[in-house]
């Protein structure tokens, strides 16, 4: 088959990650796979496609992806492949509109990233939205509660289906650690710093532990500045590192004690995945898109309750019994999240929209 992916850019984030890993997989399957970016400005997860050997097309550098002209652009690439797959918004809506101007017979597929979409607030809306849903042959949720939602917004449609994310788990795969060793405990979060993530409640957490608890903060985002200065406030500041974006992430849980995901909501999180891979105890949000990955295998705390979350870091630090259950218990859910499962998924839906 003939895939083109089409994404808004190669920056930071689940599913650009997420292009990083399942594309070279969807090839592997005897299939011709390219992507197109919206923004072609090179990035890590750019450079690593690139490596891999994906074709990767682009309507530009820098600017407004959402300004129409990305519609005209997207015309001369739309005709000429057997799946055109679109995530985030830009793509979903331009692209349905680019196969009408230029009558392609190209089957449309989309993914919905998140189980939270502010735009489906806007009644205004609605009426676009449907049209543009209904353009496409699949639409896959990425988690069951991504599903709910989209069908309690545009109804239970036949073409909406469930494939779950997945992560490269062999890549993260770490011998569960002997805390018993330790005198002091590293805490690590993988994220955004965007509005679905709450560090606020971790570096809250922070100032009810112990100062031999420590703190490293990976990714970046437009609220990494409010978070600093809320270490500063709390006078944690010290306790915290800052880590940036980094390409060393298996490296990063490998030396850490705990990982945690605090957020106010998820689509499917990645990081989530790959955390409970580390064969480190898993910690997470009691909300949608953390709660059915995590729950009767990781921690789950209740949203905002930096106290609770306190308490079941220090339980996990402090009881190596329990450590090591929740670490084994981790492992064992991350490996049902493997990313050739989740090409293969797709591969299949592909088949199965052109034989029909």
């Amino acid at each position: 088959m003939r895939i083109l992916h089409v994404i808004t850019s190669l920056c930071t984030g689940g599913a650009e990650h997420l292009m990083v890993d399942l594309l070279p997989r969807l090839r592997d399957l005897d299939n011709n796979v390219e992507l197109l970016l919206f923004d072609g400005k090179r990035t890590a997860f750019y450079e690593e496609l690139e490596q891999e050997g994906i074709k990767i097309h682009s309507l530009g550098i820098g600017g407004n992806v959402y300004h129409p002209r990305n519609i005209f652009k997207l015309m001369k690439y739309i005709g000429n492949y057997d799946i055109v797959h679109t995530h985030n918004t830009a793509c979903q809506f331009f692209a349905p509109i680019a196969k009408v101007l230029c009558f392609s017979k190209t089957k449309l597929v989309t993914t919905e990233h998140s189980s939270n979409n502010r735009r489906r607030g806007k009644s205004y809306l609605k009426f676009a939205d449907q049209w543009m849903y209904n353009r496409y042959k699949k639409i896959i949720c990425i988690s069951e509660q991504s599903a709910v939602n989209l069908r309690n917004y545009i109804g239970d449609k036949n073409y909406i289906i469930v494939i779950n994310n997945g992560v490269d788990v062999e890549k993260f795969l770490r011998p569960i650690k002997d805390i018993t060793i330790q005198n002091s405990f590293l805490i690590t979060q993988v994220s955004s710093f965007n509005d679905a993530k709450d560090q606020d409640t971790l570096i809250k957490a922070l100032k009810e532990l112990p100062d031999n608890y420590k703190l490293q903060l990976v990714g970046d985002g437009a609220r990494r500045q409010k978070i600093e200065e809320l270490a500063k406030e709390l006078s944690v500041s010290d306790r915290v590192d800052f880590l940036g974006i980094r390409s060393d992430i298996p490296d990063i849980l490998k030396e850490s004690d705990v990982v945690v995901l605090s957020s106010h909501w998820e689509g499917l999180s990645l990081s989530s995945i790959e955390g409970m891979a580390s064969g480190r105890p898993f910690i997470a949000s009691d909300v949608d898109g953390l709660r059915e990955i995590v729950k009767d295998a990781g921690i789950l705390f209740p949203h905002g309750d930096y106290k609770q979350l306190a308490k079941e870091i220090g339980h996990l630090c402090c009881n190596p019994t329990h450590y090591n259950v929740v670490a084994h218990d981790c492992q064992a859910r991350a490996k049902r999240f493997d990313i050739r499962v989740m090409a293969e998924k797709y591969n299949e839906t592909y088949q199965n929209i052109l034989n029909n």
